[in-house]
Formats: C-alpha cells, structure tokens, sequence
C-alpha cells in the first residue's frame, strides 16, 4: 500500500545514512516535489546538516548515490539539499487506487486515532433569542459542523452541543417592545417566521430607544425591571417569555434544517445561570470573589482586570451563566475536552472566564478551549443587528438558492421546477458553505454571493460540477472496475500522475486539517482536485479513449476521483449531486 511505499523510501533512507555516517537519523518525512516531473517523493535534508555534519546538499548528493533503485524505486536524484524519488507508476497507481476502492467513504480517516475514546464537546451556534439568524450564525454553524465531521473522522466521539441565549437585558428588550407596540399581534397573524416576527420587536426597541434620551433612559430602567421581575420568576413575564421564545424556537429549526445543522445537547441559559450565580456565591466566600461598594460581585484577575460577575441589582451577566453551563456540562458529559466556537471579538471574554474556572480550582479548566472565527462583513461594514443592518440567514439562504435556480436553467432549460428547485437547494447552500469555509477560521471574509454561487473559481459549486462530471463518466459505462484487470502502466500522461499525487496527499490534508482546526485545508484541496481533473478531462478522453485498456485505466482513475470529492464535500457539510 502508499504506506508501505512511503515506510520503504524511508527506510532506504535511513539504511543509507548508517551505511554512510554511521548514524541512525529519526523524524525523516516525506514531501513532495514542486512538480511530479521532478518525483513522486521527497526528503528534504536541511534537518539532517546539524547532526551529521555536513552542508545539505553534500548529503543528499551521497545518499542519492548510495540508494540503488529497483522496481519499486526506480530512481534518486539530488536536486540541491533535496532528494526526489520516482516510483513505479504502474505500481503507484495501483496501491493508491486500490486503498480509495477499499476505503471508500472511509478513505482518509486517520487509521489509528491516538485517542480512540476521547470524548470531545464541540459549543457553537449559540443563538440568541430575540432575532433571527445572520450570517454570521451561518458562518460559526457551518464552521462547527466542519470541526465536528473532521474530529468523527478520526475516530474521536464528538458531541455537538448548542448553548441557547434565552435569558438577560437584550431578550427583555424585545419582550418590552412587543408588549408595548405589539397589540397580541402573532407571527401567525402577522404570517411571519417566528424568529423574524420576535427580531423586528427587538429593532423597534431600539429605535424609540435612539429618538431621544429621555425617552432611552425610560426604556431602559423598564427592560432593567423586566430583567428583574423575571429571574424573581413573575409568571406574568415568564408566560411572555415562553411565548415570544417559543416563537423563535420554531423558526431557528427551520433555519437549521435548511442548513442541516445538528446538535446533540441543548442547553439554556435560563437552565444554568442559577448555578452560575451559585458558584459565584460560594466563590465570594471563599474569597475568590469581591463585593464591590455598590453591591456588584466582581472577579480581580492577576493581570489587573475587574470582571463582573453579579450586577449591583443581583442580576446575571453573560459570563455568570458560562460558569453554570461549563460546571453542568462536565458533571453531566465528562468531556475530555470542550471546544468553545465564536466569534473574535469573544477571545476576551473566553481567556477571562478560563482564567476565572481556573482561579475557582475546578481541575477541567485545563480542558477548555476556544477557537474564534473572524467576522463576516458587508461590503459597506459590520453587520449591526439592533439597528436591522444585518445579512439575514434565511433572506441569504433564498437568495443563495434563486441565484442557483438561475444559472441550472441556463444550463438546463429542459428540467423541471421540481429537479431545478432540488438542485438549486444543494447547490446555493452548498456555495455559502464552501464560501466560508474556504479560508482559516481566524480571517475576515466580506461574502459576495455572485462570486460564491459561480461555476467556475475557488467555489462549492466548482467542487458539486467535477464530481457530477466524474459521476457522469462512471454512469455512462457499465464496465465493472476491477482493479485486478487493469493495466496502470498506460496511464504516461502527466496530467494522470498529477491527479494522482493530489489523492496521494488527501489523507494528509484531513490530519493537518485536524491539527489545525482548519476546515479551509480540505476546502482548498478538494478544489485543487478538482481543478486537476477538470484538466484531465479536457485532454485525457475516457469513454473514448484510444483503446480499451487505457479506457479501463482512467476509468478507474476518475472513479476514485469521484470518492475523495465526495468525502471532502461531506467532510465540509456540503451535498454533493450526480448530475448538475
């Protein structure tokens, strides 16, 4: 197998340098050359210079030399402190080929996870209940399914958990303007989604809020009230806010079905700020905590910072519930890890509240971890959601899928509405997917939805078309792909070996991927894959090859083409279509 491949150059490597230092390297990784014209391997030796003794080139130059190729490697060549192998094509093809075959769905799962069992809390999403979905959701949901398809890949048991905001100030603000303004109006009556019905009072707030101070001051010593009333559990005000959020509940599933986002635990703020302020109570006494002269509960941190932990008026503040939910999930999950996804403007917030966990002695705060996303821009700024200015998930969403729509008919003026509209689902959500995902986490994007949606380019629907191209090809022929029965040592073309060394390296790119928490590397190299077999296609013909063993060569070739676009789709959340 490439394993066995990748084991023997390194082993030759290693006879090598003992035969000729009198030394056992360790750690040698294979690379690749910049070109397959130049290999198909390659050990850089700047590593080696240091304990061997000698400038990089003159030990690439003497192990070039000492390594007699065979039929397995059928050459070394020094190219400066490099040393490039080429190996057996027809063997190459074969072993690569049969792994993708054997593998299927599986192929790039890392073989041995170092931690089979290891139970790993993957946070995202985490809504709040007074709007609808923005983008910028969209961006931190598909960024944390991502995470989680990568992390099962390897064998790891993730849970996927999504943390409700349904509590505090800003849900009492909606809740105010609806109760003032609304007149028992209903996103049934006003035949409106549930979550844009409850947004739009949460808006109205802020805008009497803005019309004048006098008028600002009074709203807010009202929401302050409200705030108030509710964690004393007024049953008038609680019967409003399990109404107005059962609202957005039913128009968040909508939402997150469209996107398939999925959770394995749900959890509520309203469920877990008490034990927050629980813990800040026994916090203050054991004098973790201080009780300012107002009354506020405050943490003083080594590095001079004063967070508040408890409102002057007893009420709860974000982070209060943090240290609720975090003590609750450990004691009901027993991760291994939690990994926290937000956006950057919370690394403030989370290295504060790590800190505080740590301060509080509770042994799980060395598991926490937070991976924050940049943020998702309009072209004319920042996406501001009390004053509406906001890139709405389902108003994006339906857009996505109209422009989709309109470019398959374009294409297809024969289908029906029923293929168009199934088609255009896929493809429009599958664009904003790849979109997002296509650069590191920690980057800005500002989204363009005519640049994503394009069937050309760094784009989902790039990756959709050349697996549909490559799923049409095996469709059209009913030759079985027998590996046994075919002859890879026809397969000269460079535009073939190219492709090849693209699949070589997929495994590769799902591991770094992990490591990095980096869903844009598979984004990146799927796309590369099918850059390059679009390529092939266009010079290398299959179905009309010029004989039929070359046929049955690049059939197989394409066939495992069409296996690693489709596990780097679904590694990245995203369908993948048979025919586009």
């Amino acid at each position: 197998m490439r394993l066995m491949i990748k084991n023997l150059i390194i082993s030759r490597v290693e006879k090598a340098i003992n035969e000729i230092f009198g030394k056992k390297p360790v750690g040698l990784v294979l690379s690749y050359p910049p070109t397959v014209d130049l290999g198909d391997f390659a050990i850089e030796c700047f590593s080696l210079a240091k304990e061997l003794g000698e400038a990089p080139e003159k030990i690439a130059e003497k192990i070039a030399e000492e390594i007699v190729p065979d039929k397995i490697i059928e050459s070394v060549q020094a190219v400066g402190p490099y040393l490039n192998f080429k190996i057996n094509k027809t063997l190459l093809f074969k072993e690569v080929l049969e792994e993708i075959f054997s593998e299927k769905e599986n192929f790039g799962n890392l073989k041995a996870c170092p931690e089979p069992s290891r139970r790993i809390m993957v946070e995202y999403l985490s809504p709040n209940t007074n709007k609808p979905l923005h983008l910028g959701h969209i961006r931190n949901g598909v960024l944390g399914m991502a995470i989680s398809r990568l992390m099962e890949s390897a064998g790891y048991k993730i849970i996927k958990a999504n943390l409700i905001n349904d509590r505090g100030i800003h849900i009492c603000q909606s809740m105010l303007a609806w109760k003032k303004w609304g007149n028992a109006e209903t996103p049934e009556s006003a035949g409106a989604k549930g979550d844009h019905f409850v947004g739009q009072w949460y808006v109205r707030y802020h805008q009497e809020f803005n019309k004048n101070s006098e008028n600002g001051e009074a709203l807010e010593k009202e929401s302050r009230e409200m705030l108030q009333k509710w964690e004393a559990a007024d049953s008038e005000i609680i019967k409003l806010w399990k109404m107005m959020n059962k609202w957005v509940y039913q128009g968040f599933e909508e939402t997150y079905k469209e996107l398939g986002l999925e959770f394995d635990v749900l959890n509520y703020e309203s469920e877990t700020y008490k034990l927050g302020k629980e813990i800040v109570d026994e916090g203050l006494k054991n004098g973790v905590f201080v009780k300012t002269d107002d009354g506020a509960i405050i943490a003083e941190l080594e590095n001079g910072q004063k967070i508040t932990l408890l409102r002057r008026d007893g009420t709860s503040v974000y982070i209060t519930q943090d240290l609720g939910t975090a003590k609750l999930r450990f004691d009901n999950y027993r991760p291994d890890e939690l990994i926290y996804i937000t956006g950057i403007e919370q690394d403030f917030h989370f290295e504060n509240l790590f800190k505080i966990l740590k301060t509080l002695g509770f042994e799980w705060a060395n598991k926490l971890r937070h991976l924050s996303y940049g943020m998702v821009n309009l072209p004319e700024g920042k996406m501001k959601s009390r004053e509406g200015k906001v890139v709405d998930a389902d108003d994006l969403i339906a857009g996505m899928k109209k422009l989709a729509a309109e470019e398959i008919r374009k294409r297809h003026p024969e289908l029906s509405r029923e293929k168009i509209v199934e088609r255009a689902k896929k493809i429009g959500i599958g664009a904003i997917k790849f979109y997002l995902l296509r650069v590191k986490p920690n980057q800005e994007i500002n989204f363009n939805p005519e640049e994503s949606i394009s069937f050309d380019g760094f784009t989902g629907p790039y990756v959709q078309y050349a697996f549909a191209r490559a799923s049409g090809i095996i469709l059209r022929t009913s030759d079985v792909h027998r590996l046994e029965n075919v002859d890879f040592s026809v397969l000269v073309d460079g535009k073939e070996s190219i492709l090849l060394r693209y699949l070589i390296q997929f495994p590769a790119k799902i591991k770094s991927a992990i490591d990095g928490f980096n869903p844009a590397i598979v984004s990146e190299h799927i796309f590369e894959i099918a850059k390059a077999f679009n390529n092939f296609y266009t010079f290398c013909p299959v179905l009309a090859a010029e004989n039929e063993e070359l046929k049955k060569a690049r059939l197989a070739l394409v066939k495992a083409v069409a296996i690693v676009l489709k596990k780097g789709l679904n590694l990245l959340g995203i369908e993948d279509l048979e025919e586009m």
